[in-house]
């Protein structure tokens, strides 16, 4: 039996061969996630658009996984301007609305590719 689940979301992938994110046991983390439009293939031309976007997979993903948002434990954002954290804050209260039940949260400035503003990685872990 393999321990390891790679996981796979429709409508959000990476180009590369690589899986959304990856469940061991309980602890699930992501590759990057980012503001990707299903229509387009593409990242969203907005930072707003891209931050909804990316907050959507995360959810996407994390119910792929067998979890919800409320097993994060961590999330790492990487910003092409960290200076407009507002439109990731919007989505970040809207996720986790609760100030006593909030993840861990890093933001980071980052040169990004391909039109991408914003993007990050989570890590959660599901009840055992």
């Amino acid at each position: 039996m393999t321990r390891r689940q790679s996981i796979y979301v429709d409508g959000f992938g990476h180009k590369n061969p690589v899986p959304a994110a990856c469940r061991l046991g309980n602890i699930v983390t992501s590759g990057i996630i980012y503001g990707l439009d299903p229509a387009t293939g593409r990242p969203a031309p907005t930072l707003d658009e891209q931050c909804a976007l990316m907050f959507a997979h995360i959810r996407a993903v994390m119910a792929a996984a067998g979890g919800s948002t409320d097993d994060i434990v961590k999330l790492t954002i990487w910003m092409a301007d960290r200076s407009q954290r507002e439109a990731v804050n919007r989505e970040w209260l809207a996720m986790f609305p609760d100030p006593a039940r909030r993840p861990a949260r890093q933001a980071m400035a980052a040169e990004l590719d391909g039109g991408k503003l914003v993007q990050c990685d989570i890590l959660a872990v599901l009840p055992a």
